[in-house]
């Protein structure tokens, strides 16, 4: 397998980079983070600009029908720059629209390809954990539409989205897989209420509840009650780009960590001339890079056999958590105490790739998610 980037794919990342490096630097972050929107209009405008909206959009609706392994760079270089607007929610929003298909959501797409809607996904609840099957905001047929009625907790820029995609519940018990029926709700539909936070790793974050809300025929993505293979694949195509925007923070972390150790002296001598820290950085090396191939596997497989797909994804989001939390950890003990401030990035890209881990799985459950996976029992 060629994993050899072309040279529009790394002018898209170099696009990217020199923005970040240039016009969203650390203090630029923390004052947007720190401001009331807790996102910048004007950063979105400069991603529409790059094209970055338009990338995982077909080229029917203005898009540049991109693939995850391009995405792969983009999310790299997002996650190098801690940047925070709703970019991850809307690409994954779209992914649901694509899967999907139909007259609405292409409509949908045009708008999210020119940078005028930004998406997000009301997906899990209180209680269900990692389990996106285990849903209780239900969906029941009136008249020529539905009424949704139910909570979805931790909406990833649920309060920055113009729209969401819903899952609820058309049939079956709460933990069934058969009976999901995924809706594209308007955020300023009568009974939506949204209820905006910030997260501990500076993104926003919302509580979405929904009371009686009516929606048309036309909101329902795909069959009714058929909703759990779009739900799975979008979840592991999220997981991909997480993963992705993971080895991003972990490389700048590890840069950082490297140049503190080149720069700090102890006993007379930069600490980074102690053998000890040279395994320690070599430890961090070694889990980074393992991170990054599995990442750009899930990348080449998420699009694949459904199997393929839940088996490479789980192993990829499994040990990207775990080199997630071994550089973190080490980076700021690397650091010393200054490790944990605010003012210092690398806190910032801890808490960045711990919530990573915990975003549509943890490294626990994609471990028992691999190992429940056919192709392991059969080979076990």
């Amino acid at each position: 397998m060629d994993f050899t980037f072309n040279e529009e794919q790394q002018q898209f990342a170099d696009a990217l980079r020199r923005w970040v490096e240039k016009d969203y630097g650390f203090d630029v972050r923390r004052q947007i983070i720190h401001s009331p929107a807790g996102v910048s209009d004007a950063a979105w405008a400069t991603l529409t600009e790059l094209g970055m909206l338009a990338l995982p959009v077909p080229e029917a609706q203005g898009g540049f029908d991109g693939s995850a392994v391009d995405l792969l760079l983009v999310m790299q270089e997002l996650g190098r720059g801690l940047v925070v607007e709703p970019y991850f929610a809307t690409v994954l929003g779209a992914h649901f629209l694509k899967l999907a298909g139909g007259p609405g959501a292409e409509a949908l797409l045009e708008q999210v390809a020119s940078g005028t809607l930004k998406l997000a996904c009301a997906l899990g609840e209180q209680g269900a954990r990692h389990d996106l099957n285990d849903i209780a905001t239900a969906a029941r047929a009136s008249g020529d539409g539905y009424v949704i009625d139910g909570s979805k907790t931790v909406v990833i820029h649920g309060g920055q989205a113009g729209a969401f995609i819903v899952s609820a519940r058309s049939a079956g018990a709460q933990r069934d897989t058969a009976g999901i029926s995924l809706f594209v709700v308007p955020a300023d539909a009568p009974g939506v209420t949204v209820r905006d936070y910030r997260t501990i790793d500076g993104q926003r974050a919302a509580t979405v509840t929904l009371r009686d809300v009516a929606v048309p025929a036309s909101a329902l993505l795909g069959q009714a009650g058929a909703g759990w293979e779009i739900l799975d694949a979008a979840a592991d195509y999220g997981a991909t780009l997480l993963c992705a925007e993971a080895v991003g923070a972990m490389d700048a972390i590890f840069a950082a960590t490297l140049e503190y150790l080149k720069t700090r002296s102890q006993f007379g001598a930069p600490i980074g001339k102690f053998q000890a820290l040279q395994h320690r950085m070599a430890d961090m090396f070694i889990h980074v890079e393992q991170a990054r191939s599995m990442a750009m596997l899930a990348a080449a497989k998420v699009g694949g056999d459904a199997e393929e797909r839940r088996r490479t994804v789980s192993a990829a989001k499994a040990r990207v958590g775990q080199a997630a939390k071994f550089v973190g950890q080490q980076a700021v003990q690397l650091h010393g105490g200054m490790g944990v401030t605010d003012e210092l990035p690398a806190a910032h890209h801890f808490k960045r790739l711990t919530m990573i881990d915990m975003t549509f799985g943890d490294a626990d459950h994609h471990l028992e998610r691999f190992i429940a996976q056919p192709a392991f029992r059969q080979h076990a």
